[in-house]
């Protein structure tokens, strides 16, 4: 039976790991995610885990204590923010080349600079090809739920990669909402214990984690990556079934919101969803067929599935909580519009980059962009596909 609570979305976060009982949580603090091991540590401190916590010195030693104890055969986790990724880039890249299910939270901000503490995707967009299973959550509900699915997906044997869960800075990571939370006997049931087939502490069978490898293997190496990312789209599939018996709550790939009939579409991700959905049933009281697509899963990208979804749209516009800095749109509107046009989904679509470095989207700033999709379908042209939402020079 569920918990009725009240938490901040770190502090769901830190209880989800309570209950997972990780053999390895190494962790720095930075904000806004320094809750997250903060309230973690106090669990150890008290007896309630028997979690071995390394309070190292750096974000880049958190991912190497990580890779270490996951190699030797634990289950290790970790949680951090913008500059902390950053740092940690190096060991990011060689957790997902070792193939090692590592789970971490990242609660999304600004990478610097200038230094900015507060909401962007920079940090997450900047490793969306680093070989790691990505899930993004709306609210605290999602980003507790994420968590307890996510040693699931990232353990299965035709998996076996690192995966992060993304929540907005400071908008949910420090935002107090109701929560249901799981039993805490449910929740080690669900997870089940992690039972490595090869590890460095098995002296039954001597083994070497990240030697040399040159010409002769890695290409291979690299393409069983890229399968394993693929095989994660089933996986992550048959893991929400589950969770959907048992909890009540149902998740997929993406989240269709108001879309059956949808004419005008906004394609985005995490926090911003609440508001999109908001001004869509604020326009369909006016008889504007206006949807909201709401990306959960990001890596693996579920380009099929996004097309499919889309190509009844009239017009679509994809919101980017960072540019790419690349002249051509921010990262999921590049991914949004290669599935598209791989799957032959011809329906006109337009980039807003937003929200940078913590600025506010409001509800008027999303019925402004439907209004502008309404315009495209009226002149049947397409000015400028890449655009900017609430930048200053625009009012």
């Amino acid at each position: 039976m569920s918990i009725r609570e009240r938490l901040s979305g770190n502090e769901a976060a830190a209880i989800a790991m309570r209950q997972i009982n990780p053999d390895v949580v190494a962790a720095f603090p930075i904000t806004p995610s320094t809750e997250i091991p903060q309230y973690f540590s106090t669990f150890v401190s008290n007896g309630v885990v028997d979690t071995e916590f390394v309070a190292v010195e750096s974000e880049h030693s958190a991912m190497s204590a990580c890779i270490g104890a996951e190699a030797a055969g634990g289950r290790a986790m970790t949680a951090t923010s913008a500059n902390g990724l950053s740092l940690m880039w190096e060991m990011i890249y060689i957790a997902s080349s070792l193939r090692l299910p590592i789970v971490m939270s990242l609660v999304n901000r600004a990478v610097s600079g200038p230094l900015n503490i507060h909401n962007d995707h920079s940090d997450a967009m900047g490793v969306r090809d680093a070989g790691w299973v990505m899930l993004f959550s709306e609210n605290n509900q999602e980003a507790y739920d994420n968590l307890l699915m996510a040693h699931r997906i990232a353990e299965n044997p035709s998996v076996r990669l690192p995966l992060m869960v993304c929540q907005d800075g400071f908008i949910t990571s420090h935002s107090i909402e109701n929560i249901e939370l799981e039993e805490d006997e449910f929740v080690k049931k669900f997870v089940g214990t992690y039972k490595p087939e090869h590890y460095l502490l098995n002296d039954k069978e001597p083994i070497a984690i990240g030697p040399l490898d040159l010409q002769a293997y890695l290409f291979e190496h690299k393409a069983q990556q890229a399968e394993a990312m693929k095989n994660a789209k089933k996986v992550i599939l048959e893991v929400a079934e589950e969770f959907e018996k048992a909890t009540g709550r149902k998740y997929s790939f993406f989240e269709e919101y108001r879309m059956e009939d949808a004419e005008y579409v906004i394609v985005c991700m995490n926090s911003t969803a609440g508001t999109a959905k908001y001004t869509a049933d604020l326009l369909r009281d006016k008889g504007i067929k206006a949807g909201v697509l709401k990306i959960r899963v990001f890596r693996p990208f579920p380009a099929e599935e996004i097309a499919k979804s889309l190509s009844k749209a009239k017009a679509v516009a994809v919101l980017d909580k960072a540019d790419g800095l690349n002249a051509v749109g921010g990262p999921l509107f590049t991914d949004v519009t290669s599935a598209m046009y791989v799957n032959d989904v011809k329906v006109p679509t337009v980039n807003y980059i937003y929200g940078i470095g913590g600025r506010d989207t409001k509800s008027d700033d999303i019925e402004k962009v439907y209004n502008d999709l309404a315009e495209i379908v009226k002149s049947g042209k397409v000015e400028n596909p890449y655009r900017y939402l609430g930048l200053r020079r625009d009012k």
